[in-house]
């Protein structure tokens, strides 16, 4: 290729960036703006107990989780990897609206709205920037690292806002606030989208087909519906992600069955997808029961300035963006050293940063006064937890791409996906656990719930790291001795 064509084509693919890149920061200031507030709203607006709140949440997030597997293959076989994220957009947009409206019927339809329209959003994106470095992997790395960024740039900002708004003015103006950032996205997205014009799925490039649209649209409605059940009724979430679980152990056992060649790889793919649905039960606490627990039992201010509880897990996103570069530079570093460590030792390490963050909370209960804590152990805490989330699932989908060949791919995307569902509403119920009763409001009496809880969270993560380090040789033994064809 010619030098001026060669440029070209490098501009162009950063303005298709900026466009995904842009799309994604808005999407992502909406759903966690939403997130930080959900689970303080339903204890505070809607008389929730904590656990049946927990639960309400872990169950939602959990069909958050699972509907991407729908969304992708929608955009990739049946309406448009371009078409399917913009209408996503606009169904999470509907959702956030519905929340944003002052009544309780609305409630529970607009989480199956949300998690439907979340569906259809999240794959394609990522679909879509694959496929703009899809032939060079070094740029493919970076674009997903920066990518990375904007999800954290966009909660940050808005896991700043929708508290105060929520806190000063209205809970369901704050809810507002995150249909806005999916208005903003579609937008920008409005006047970037002819920078996406030559990447996309098959039907991208066919002629809109309306039937399927009108079918997508018809579907989508049901499946709100129906999630809206699911997520308000315990029994049938339950049913569900047993369902779930069992769909993703049946997807390794056909693929290890059917192709023996690889079964290797697929053993190691299924050991480390184990380790993120571990780490994802970790990660829910954030939004859970250490949202409560900053409620609670942590002294709101931090170098003098007062912090809402909800804004606490603005210290996810922050610690994110802090640690993202330096971990870069020290993987280089050691790739141009000594050679790189194996992801299995990787994913061993980030368990025991889990395992040290839920110790730092739970130890934080040795220096309460009057059953408050310092804000600093969350800070502590957050920035060991989200340094374990740069390690462990920021190399989920990477690790699935390099150990499985493209030809299954699909399927192992398929139960990573369900996997981190289980994970999610495991994670809710654990939570519920540490639920304070109704009516106790001394933080001398909830302060032991929340910190035994973090405790045995901390020992298990400890137990699981221990586990995995021993079996990292046998790990790196199965990754390496039976390489996966050529994506």
């Amino acid at each position: 290729m010619r030098p001026g064509v060669a440029d070209q084509s490098n501009v162009q693919k950063s303005k298709a960036f900026a466009a995904l890149f842009l799309i994604e920061m808005w999407e992502r200031f909406g759903y966690y703006g939403m997130g930080a507030l959900m689970v303080l709203f339903m204890t505070t607006q809607r008389d929730f107990s904590d656990k049946r709140a927990v639960l309400i949440w872990g169950a939602f997030v959990a069909m958050i989780y699972a509907m991407p597997t729908i969304g992708g293959y929608i955009g990739d076989k049946y309406l448009g990897a371009r078409r399917t994220m913009t209408f996503g957009a606009i169904v999470l947009m509907g959702g956030y609206l519905l929340l944003a409206i002052p009544s309780k019927e609305t409630f529970f339809i607009s989480m199956g709205v949300i998690a439907i329209g979340n569906g259809l959003f999240k794959v394609n994106p990522n679909n879509l920037l694959s496929r703009l470095y899809e032939d060079d992997t070094a740029k493919l790395d970076s674009a997903f690292t920066a990518y990375y960024m904007s999800i954290n740039i966009g909660s940050m900002i808005s896991i700043f806002i929708t508290p105060i708004v929520a806190h000063f003015y209205s809970w369901h103006l704050a809810f507002g606030i995150s249909a806005l950032g999916l208005a903003l996205g579609l937008i920008n997205y409005a006047f970037m989208r002819k920078h996406l014009q030559p990447y996309g799925s098959a039907p991208d490039f066919e002629k809109l087909n309306y039937k399927r649209l009108f079918n997508v649209i018809a579907g989508t409605c049901v499946m709100a519906y129906l999630l809206s059940l699911i997520i308000q009724h315990q029994i049938i979430a339950e049913s569900i992600m047993t369902m779930f679980g069992l769909v993703a152990l049946g997807v390794f056992a056909f693929l290890m069955f059917k192709f023996p060649e690889e079964r290797n790889h697929l053993a190691a793919c299924l050991v480390l997808i184990t380790v993120v649905i571990v780490f994802f039960v970790y990660y829910q606490q954030m939004t859970t029961s250490l949202t409560l627990f900053a409620k609670q039992n942590v002294a709101h201010q931090l170098l003098g300035v007062h912090i809402l509880p909800a804004q606490f897990q603005d210290m996810n996103p922050i610690w994110i963006v802090i640690l993202s570069p330096l971990v870069a530079w020290f993987y280089n570093r050691m790739g141009n050293r000594k050679g790189d460590f194996n992801i299995a030792t990787k994913y061993a390490f980030g368990l025991f940063l889990s395992s040290a963050a839920f110790f730092v909370f739970a130890v934080s209960g040795l220096t309460a006064v009057n059953g408050t804590v310092s804000a600093w152990w969350m800070v502590a805490g957050y920035g060991l937890q989200s340094f374990a989330e740069l390690i462990i699932s920021g190399l989920g989908l990477a690790m699935i791409a390099r150990l499985v060949p493209k030809r299954l791919r699909g399927f192992m995307m398929g139960a990573y996906f369900l996997g981190t569902a289980v994970a999610q509403y495991i994670g809710g119920a654990i939570a519920g656990i540490a639920s304070v009763p109704e009516g106790v409001t001394d933080p001398v009496k909830s302060l032991p719930l929340y910190t035994e809880l973090f405790m045995k969270l901390g020992i298990a993560a400890l137990i699981a790291a221990v586990i995995l380090s021993c079996l990292v040789p046998w790990l790196k033994r199965l990754i390496d001795e039976a390489p996966a064809e050529p994506a």
